[in-house]
């Protein structure tokens, strides 16, 4: 992979007159995505959008929108600090100036987006949507025949493995409409630095033990877009490099965050977390820790008595993750720059801080945040009531769409059910169910619609969706 072709300024679809570069506008085409991404609804929705604690009232909690802005920061700042070390070492002499400009605005942007497709409720929401494929397409039937026996193998697949990542792909390339079926119409480097998974959902091989092929990347629906986008960028299959960079600021974003929320929550104590990183370290690195957060934390906690700190834990724990996020930083720039062959060969199998001194830190982080606050009573008493509202939407929303827009009777109360999807959805359905080559396909896309629907879904909508078809006031 060559660096000219990642950084694609091409888009899908042009906007006519507006394509024209007007003069004065002195804005990339990636500066360019930056406006569109900020000025939309689908960025707007992000603020009732759960990252760990459902309808939190407090308001230090992060949601998906906070979430997504600290990763957009983390990404650049790691884009810049990769880029100055290609470019001062002269590891890639087609590495230039405008290259660094350039990734660090797409970074910034891929940020911004990368979550844009979760459902309501955090990650639960994927589950609970999987899930109840898993457990009902076997029982929906069109015209007298299973759905399971019309779908090919990878367009059951796509429920089965619902994944926000690919959701996402289809947010902005299709379901935000502004001025055609091509939704925000973003540039070719951008769209193919979202897809962390670069492979269809029949093709997915967690055993493998190559990152690419943990989860799905798009839908069988967005396949033809994906193969243009590959080809025009030069990945052919392989994993965009700047994908590896979002990556790890995502996880240097929630892995720190869980922890610091769960902190403010209740869920675990100072001195808890304290042992809990002090036996991380023992175990994983005993002889000499180049990254010791439970050293980190304890110094800032001393500071914050000699500074006469109120309260001295909290400012400790604060302030020790600010920390450990400059470390973990660091760690991804040389994970990225020690594999910088392999990663532009596309032949690189890991995440960037497999076998860095944060390789440990990160495993601890996300082992502490599941025991103290992914299994606290909150959150599974959030994940039922999120369960019970999902599964009544899909149960209801699923069924009626069967034979929408269809030559069979569609009952009244599907009909209802049918009228309070967004209208902007059923468009984009209807614009793409034209050119569906079969009948098989536009019951496919049907149920996408549904998908669409409930992922687009904040999570107050989504209550306040459910009660009132329960008659709940």
């Amino acid at each position: 992979m060559e660096w000219k072709r990642l950084l694609s300024p091409r888009r899908e679809g042009y906007y006519g007159k507006a394509y024209v570069k007007r003069q004065g506008d002195l804005r990339s085409e990636f500066e360019k995505d930056y406006h569109r991404i900020i000025g939309s609804s689908s960025f707007r929705r992000l603020q009732d959008k759960t990252q760990v604690f459902a309808l939190d009232k407090s308001d230090f909690i992060r949601t998906r929108l906070t979430h997504s802005l600290e990763v957009s920061s983390f990404a650049k700042s790691l884009g810049l600090n990769i880029a100055q070390y290609l470019l001062e070492n002269k590891i890639d002499e087609n590495f230039t100036l405008q290259t660094r400009s350039d990734i660090c605005d797409i970074l910034q942007c891929a940020g911004l987006i990368h979550d844009l497709g979760n459902p309501p409720f955090g990650h639960f929401g994927e589950e609970a949507i999987r899930d109840w494929f898993c457990r009902n397409m076997q029982n929906l039937k069109f015209k007298g025949k299973p759905v399971t026996e019309l779908f090919t193998s990878q367009m059951l697949q796509d429920f089965y493995h619902f994944e926000g990542n690919a959701q996402a792909l289809r947010q902005v390339s299709k379901l935000h409409f502004l001025v055609n079926e091509h939704g925000m119409n973003l540039t070719f480097a951008l769209l193919n630095t979202i897809i962390k998974y670069p492979v269809s959902s029949d093709h997915i091989r967690p055993e493998s033990g190559n990152i690419r092929e943990k989860k799905m990347g798009y839908f069988y629906a967005e396949q033809p877009l994906y193969e243009m986008i590959a080809r025009e960028t030069g990945t052919e299959g392989m994993r965009h490099p700047l994908t590896f960079i979002l990556e790890a600021a995502d996880d240097i974003a929630y892995k720190t965050a869980d922890i610091e929320d769960a902190f403010k929550k209740g869920c675990i104590s100072y001195e808890k977390l304290k042992e809990e990183l002090l036996l991380a370290g023992r175990k994983n690195a005993p002889d000499h820790l180049k990254v010791d957060p439970a050293s980190m934390m304890e110094h800032q906690f001393d500071n914050a008595i000699a500074r006469k700190v109120e309260n001295p834990q909290l400012y400790a724990v604060q302030n020790f993750l600010v920390r450990l996020q400059s470390s973990l930083i660091f760690c991804a720039t040389n994970g990225f720059t020690s594999h910088y062959r392999e990663i532009m060969e596309g032949s690189y199998p890991h995440d960037l801080f497999y076998q860095t001194d944060a390789g440990w830190v990160m495993e601890a982080l996300g082992d502490i945040a599941y025991r103290y606050a992914f299994t606290s009573r909150p959150i599974l008493q959030m994940e039922v009531s999120a369960g019970t509202i999902l599964n009544f939407l899909l149960d209801r929303f699923v069924p009626a769409v069967l034979n929408y827009d269809t030559e069979e009777h569609l009952p009244m109360m599907e009909k209802k059910i049918v009228a309070l999807i967004s209208e902007n959805y059923r468009q984009i359905y209807h614009l793409y169910a034209k050119s569906a080559a079969s009948e098989e396909e536009r019951l496919y896309l049907r149920l996408l619609l549904v998908t669409d629907f409930i992922s687009g879904m904040t999570d107050s909508y989504a209550k306040d969706l459910y009660q009132k078809l329960n008659g709940i006031s």
